[in-house]
């Protein structure tokens, strides 16, 4: 990643790309501790979904207000203040994993995790808006996501090797370190001044962001793609992978085999776009997202288990192609006071809208069986991305493209 360790070597950055990175590896880290947590029989499955789903209600409640409060106020001071009170309610939930304060501690901590894990992501986005000038914006956005990806490769596996000598609490108030990291290291952004007078409310100024967003059809209609493929494709993968795994291929090996593949291809992914420049970026880009049809459709029928491998190894590298060029485009084509606020969109949409898909997929299998409810998913994670393709400004993520430009 030739691009990445350039724009590496900047130290506002490096230190913004070390708190990102942290603040990814904490975000994911809580639910895999918290399942340990069953595991090792300090939470019962009933605490694990209430903690999970409070956690998943704070996240999606902080995302509009982050996004406010990072376009408002300094986007630096927001990342802070974010990452503290993620912080306050990962240290909670470590009280709370020893046996104190019960479940009502337990809860309370994940819902803060929750709040301070939402706030935090537009800033981040905009941030590196500030930080990064735009030539470098693409390879900076394919070093945030290679060190994402790349440690959700390796920390499953150190998590649990910790987890044999740390009780889950003290795995926990390593969560909480990871936070505190992400609020002290980012370096400041570029000064921005604050208009002075009364401010619009709250809702006005969010408003004020769809506003903005609605100014960019290419934006609206690969927001729809995403979301579409996020709800229907991943969702496959979260529930009708790991019942293929174990009723085609006898156990979890299959499972474990594709989710690490998948990781593989995106940072496969992450190194070629860090450096790729396709003119009609923007069509690549849906294209790499309508890969993800390949996953339900290497599901359908017993195969070779390379095959199914090698089908999230293509689908990783493809979400990858759709990602980086995403990100860099929302960071150069949307207003710069009002980016966080898109981002806040962006987020709350798109992965916002998750576990709606996931909360559907079991009864849909068992309703109209696992087939049938395959294809529907693949259907819609390729059909959604060639619709968004004739967007106006969709070829390059810009409104050049738009007709008569």
């Amino acid at each position: 990643m030739t691009g990445a360790r350039t724009v590496l070597r900047d130290g506002a950055f490096l230190r913004l790309w070390t708190g990102t990175t942290a603040s990814g590896l904490a975000t994911w880290a809580l639910p895999f501790v918290l399942g340990l947590g069953v595991v090792q029989g300090v939470l019962t499955a009933v605490e694990l979904g209430l903690a999970l789903g409070v956690r998943t209600a704070g996240f999606l409640a902080a995302m509009p207000a982050g996004g406010v409060l990072a376009d408002r106020y300094s986007r630096r001071t927001t990342v802070a203040w974010s990452g503290a009170l993620a912080a306050a309610g990962s240290a909670a939930t470590a009280l709370a994993l020893t046996g104190a304060g019960g479940i009502a501690l337990l809860l309370a901590g994940c819902a803060l995790a929750g709040v301070g894990q939402g706030a935090c992501r537009p800033a981040f986005q905009a941030l590196v808006a500030e930080i990064v000038d735009g030539d470098r914006r693409q390879e900076a956005n394919a070093a945030m996501t290679f060190a994402v990806r790349g440690t959700t490769l390796v920390a499953p596996a150190m998590t649990a090797l910790v987890a044999t000598v740390l009780p889950v609490s003290g795995v926990t108030l390593g969560i909480t370190a990871l936070w505190v990291v992400a609020a002290v290291v980012p370096g400041p952004g570029t000064h921005r001044p604050v208009p002075a007078g009364p401010r619009a409310g709250f809702v006005a100024e969010f408003t004020e962001g769809l506003t903005e967003a609605r100014r960019h059809p290419w934006f609206l209609a690969g927001l729809g793609a995403l979301t579409a493929v996020i709800a229907t494709g991943y969702s496959a993968t979260g529930v009708a992978l790991p019942l293929v795994s174990s009723e085609n291929y006898g156990g979890s090996a299959v499972l474990a085999a594709a989710l690490t593949g998948y990781t593989a291809g995106a940072l496969v992914g992450a190194v070629i776009v860090a450096r790729w420049r396709p003119v009609a970026r923007g069509r690549v880009a849906l294209a790499g997202l309508a890969v993800y049809a390949v996953a339900p459709l290497s599901l359908l029928t017993p195969l070779p288990v390379w095959v199914v491998v090698g089908a999230y190894v293509v689908c990783g590298i493809g979400i990858e192609l759709f990602n980086v060029p995403w990100f860099t485009a929302v960071q150069r084509e949307v207003e710069p006071s009002k980016l966080a606020r898109v981002s806040s969109l962006d987020f709350l949409l798109s992965y916002g809208l998750a576990p709606l898909g996931l909360a559907l997929i079991a009864p849909a299998i068992e309703a109209f069986g696992l087939g049938s409810v395959l294809l529907v998913c693949a259907a819609v994670s390729l059909v959604g991305p060639l619709l968004a393709m004739l967007a106006p400004g969709a070829r390059r993520f810009s409104p050049e493209s738009a007709p008569g430009r």
